[in-house]
């Protein structure tokens, strides 16, 4: 009997050189201690919230670049459930950014 085959994955130049040039700054994610990234986030959304205007807008457009980025690079892996959740959470922190330069 052959070896089952492998499927064929086929990526466009562009992702492939984002996932390149993303590369170091995921793995120093992957390193960082797990509460650091939640306490980052955290730390942009009570500022945010606190601060509002200007600063608020900042950021919250922050976090929402740092969510978009990281659903750009996980979209092939994800289920569509995990889509749609990580889509809500990025539409959010939109939403609140455009309120906070508003205001």
């Amino acid at each position: 009997m052959s070896a089952p085959s492998r499927p064929q994955v086929h990526a466009s130049p562009l992702r492939v050189r984002v996932e390149h040039a993303s590369d170091p700054a995921v793995q120093a994610i992957g390193r960082a201690p797990r509460a650091l990234p939640a306490g980052v986030a955290l730390l942009l959304v009570v500022v945010g919230a606190i601060l509002r205007g200007p600063v608020g807008a900042v950021c919250f457009g922050v976090l929402a670049a740092v969510v978009c980025w990281l659903l750009y690079l996980a979209w092939p892996r994800i289920e569509p459930i995990e889509r749609m959740m990580r889509i809500a959470v990025l539409l959010l922190l939109v939403a609140l950014t455009v309120v906070c330069a508003a205001g």
